[in-house]
């Protein structure tokens, strides 16, 4: 058996002690209940342990630590929190699809209030469940409480610019948006508070009824917030689904009472219960899928300024991003020089446990990644590469040192595979056009980033990059935000868009009340208005 490398065994902690007070867990978090129909409603069935990558290194072996448990529902639960969402939106006649919405801001604001005061354990949660750093947790909650709060304001422009009334031939008529029914909402086990509330959250304020479905790591840090949940909003508007996702979703959606399908995950998992729902044509989907997102970097690139963006690409929180850099393309002419750069700069980045000082190294969540990293690794030696840093690849239980792997060439799993993980393959070329055709037979199409300082040779590389994904970034590493931005992909890599103004938009459709226009007809228009019988048609403002 091999000795472990000391950068990587001694940096997790030796006991308990060893932890900072604000990092340390109080016992484990054995969760009992869960959500359904404005219930907290008691399970005493199996439950799935979390075992955190994060543990001791004691004299005895290595020892994880038990974060808790969680309920595994099963089919029958799952249609119950199905049936209490269905009444709930009562064919858009429910409390909350008819509430107004200055009601429904209201409802949000109160949530989000009591969100922000658990917010020290969900993040605490965060770093134990899924190994984020501490900074990039407290990031990932703030960022998800500003998202919320630019989501509210984005929603009282959209209702002042719908609060009047068009005339267009003789007919007049009030625009609004409408929610959709029932929808599913599961997210990833890398973001699982801020990527799942970016489509929960617009979901919500739109009217629609909610199944939510937690990742399996990243699912305790749920458990907070039910209860503001449950306080909220009306029953039966937020419902929790527990459990196996192949024993609870299928059932879900061969009932056909899914209306409305948000998944951020992978495309195969997409396509099944895209397929299982028995009337596709009124399923609306938005989902954030695979990408092999690619950076281009060009003979004339900043060294330094690559470098820099290049390991924030394809580093960040260990690589475990869908818009991280998954493959580099360098040309041959100043590959080595780079190679070499960008290996000195891994070799330097911080390995430790979340509270570490500055770490952006951290375990890995899933048990399985380090052996499937070591054999993408092993491929792409065994065809011709090498590692090119020293520690590149080597593991101690969770704890994955990044690999500079090159060069890479096509007949290599890391030239295709989306690693999700902190191993960095670099493919050396002659012609750009390499690299573009490259994206071209891709199954991916999110983003790319290029590198270079010849904004002519730019401009001729972005006009065909914009065909084949949906961002390029110039001199900057691949990312989401800020979230005002539109966040997609072509081919496998989504379908639908969120942004804070796309997102409200995704999960509602656009409806109207018409009349011609008659004395009549108008007088009856402005009774109903200045009455306010009606919460659709209406000439409210909101501030």
């Amino acid at each position: 058996m091999n000795t472990p490398n000391p950068r990587l065994s001694d940096a997790f902690p030796k006991t308990e002690q060893d932890v900072p007070d604000y990092a340390r867990l109080n016992g484990p978090l054995h969760q009992d209940t869960y959500l359904v129909d404005g219930q907290m409603r008691t399970w005493a069935g199996a439950t799935h342990t979390v075992t955190s990558a994060l543990g001791y290194n004691t004299d005895d072996g290595f020892k994880p630590v038990e974060v808790g448990s969680y309920p595994l529902l099963g089919p029958t639960e799952a249609l119950e929190a199905l049936d209490a969402a269905v009444k709930a939106y009562d064919h858009g006649r429910g409390e909350w699809p008819t509430m107004s919405i200055a009601g429904r801001i209201a409802c949000m604001d109160a949530f989000t209030k009591k969100m922000i005061a658990v917010k020290d354990e969900v993040v605490k949660l965060l770093m134990w469940e899924i190994g984020k750093s501490h900074g990039d947790a407290v990031k990932e909650f703030d960022r998800t409480v500003e998202y919320i709060v630019a989501t509210i304001d984005e929603l009282k422009e959209m209702d002042r610019a719908g609060s009047r009334f068009t005339i267009e031939q003789g007919i007049i008529a009030q625009v609004r948006r409408a929610p959709l029914g029932v929808v599913l909402c599961m997210g990833p086990f890398n973001y699982p508070l801020n990527e799942t509330f970016t489509v929960l959250i617009p979901a919500l304020l739109m009217g629609n009824t909610i199944l939510f479905k937690p990742p399996k790591h990243g699912t305790l840090l749920h458990f907070p917030l039910l209860e503001a949940f449950r306080t909220c909003f009306p029953a039966g508007v937020v419902n929790t689904v527990y459990g196996r996702g192949n024993s609870v979703v299928p059932v879900l959606m061969h009932t056909g009472l899914v209306n409305c399908l948000a998944l951020i995950g992978s495309s195969r998992v997409a396509d099944e219960l895209k397929k299982s729902h028995p009337k596709s044509n009124r399923l609306r989907t938005i989902f954030g899928l695979d990408a092999k997102n690619a950076g281009i970097v060009l003979p004339d690139a900043d060294l330094d300024l690559t470098v820099k963006e290049c390991i924030l690409g394809t580093l960040s929180f260990n690589g475990q991003r869908c818009t991280a850099l998954k493959i580099l393309w360098v040309h041959r002419s100043i590959a080595d020089k780079f190679v070499q750069a960008l290996s000195k700069a891994v070799e330097e980045q911080q390995v430790g446990m979340p509270w570490t000082d500055k770490v952006s190294i951290t375990p890995l969540p899933e048990p399985n990644k380090p052996g499937y990293l070591a054999e993408l690794i092993a491929d792409a030696k065994q065809k011709g590469a090498m590692v090119i840093n020293t520690t590149g690849g080597q593991a101690f239980n969770g704890l994955v040192f990044p690999a500079v792997v090159y060069p890479v060439s096509s007949n290599m799993r890391l030239y295709d595979e989306e690693q999700f993980g902190p191993v960095i393959p670099i493919v050396p070329f002659d012609d750009v056009q390499e690299p573009i055709q490259y994206l071209i037979d891709s199954d991916h199409g999110q983003q790319v980033s290029i590198f270079g300082r010849d904004s002519h040779q730019l401009a001729t590389l972005i006009d065909p990059l914009v065909n084949q994904v949906c961002r390029v970034n110039i001199n900057a590493q691949c990312q989401r935000g800020p979230d005002v931005f539109p966040f997609t992909g072509r081919k496998d890599s989504a379908e639908g868009t969120l942004s804070v103004y796309d997102a409200l938009r995704s999960f509602s459709i656009r409806t109207l009340v018409a009349t011609k226009q008659t004395e009549d007809n108008k007088r009856i228009l402005n009774e109903i208005v200045s009455e306010h019988t009606s919460k659709f048609l209406s000439t409210h403002y909101i501030l």
